[in-house]
């Protein structure tokens, strides 16, 4: 069942967002060569901490985990495209990385994924990364009354196919509100005009993810969360969390200017 938010609620939900674009921020101008994937765990752990805010990550359980997730961040690098697990690995000149985060605030829960590179980027990585950014806008653009979840997965598949690039298949963004997985389901391709219809106050969590190689296949890694491209090329992920309002689309977790990528 969809829930429609309140614009109260949807207040509060703004205000858990800008807890995550802050923990987002602060993770990637902490993300340095060098730098561990558990240090910036932490970082984004003293964010939370400091907002009065809890994860939806840490202990999260889906049907398909084998266990719990031990982090408040999913942290991607170069072929994963999502669900890495923090741990010792420490970024490495040149590396891709996909942060994703959520929050919980006064029972309302934020939701939003960055990619970013460390110290001397790839071109075809800052275009993959760009690609997804605009598939994002697209999408966002597409949240408006009178359309459908079809729209937005048009939108932002024509993005990303428009580039030659992959998209994982069954994964892709989802309804947000006192959990951070609500219905409904949004693909990241579609067909227009099908689909649930957009009401005023839904809530969605929209979150391109791609492929480099322009293959659509992955494998699940060991840890049994990690998704990694099967044919080793890099990926891209990016999200917001995004209300459906009679003003137009409004982006919930919108995050502070950052400084620029550290060397």
């Amino acid at each position: 069942m969809v829930e429609l938010k309140t614009n109260t609620s949807i207040d509060a939900m703004h205000t858990t967002g800008k807890v995550v674009g802050r923990a987002l921020t602060a993770v990637r101008e902490a993300a340095a060569v060098g730098v561990s994937l558990l240090e910036l765990d932490e970082v984004a752990r003293g964010v939370l901490r400091d907002a009065g805010a809890s994860s939806p990550f840490l202990g999260y359980r889906p049907s398909f985990a084998p266990t719990r997730f031990p982090a408040v961040l999913c942290a991607s690098v170069n072929d994963a495209i999502v669900h890495g697990i923090p741990d010792r690995y420490r970024l490495r000149d040149g590396d891709l990385v996909s942060v994703d985060c959520g929050a919980v605030l006064d029972g309302w829960a934020g939701d939003s994924a960055i990619s970013f590179t460390v110290g001397r980027p790839r071109p075809a990585d800052l275009r993959l990364i760009a690609t997804a950014e605009r598939a994002l806008a697209a999408g966002i653009a597409a949240a408006v009354t009178g359309n459908r979840i079809g729209d937005i997965a048009h939108a932002v598949g024509s993005v990303c196919r428009a580039a030659g690039y992959g998209i994982p298949e069954g994964f892709g963004g989802h309804g947000v509100g006192r959990r951070m997985h609500e219905d409904p389901g949004v693909p990241n391709e579609g067909r227009p005009g099908r689909g649930l219809p957009l009401r005023n106050g839904m809530v969605l969590a929209i979150e391109p993810m791609l492929i480099a190689g322009g293959t659509d296949t992955y494998y699940t890694a060991p840890d049994g969360w990690t998704l990694r491209t099967h044919d080793g090329s890099r990926a891209a992920h990016v999200e917001h969390t995004v209300a459906v309002t009679e003003q137009g689309p409004r982006i919930l977790t919108e995050r502070p200017e950052s400084g620029p990528p550290a060397p």
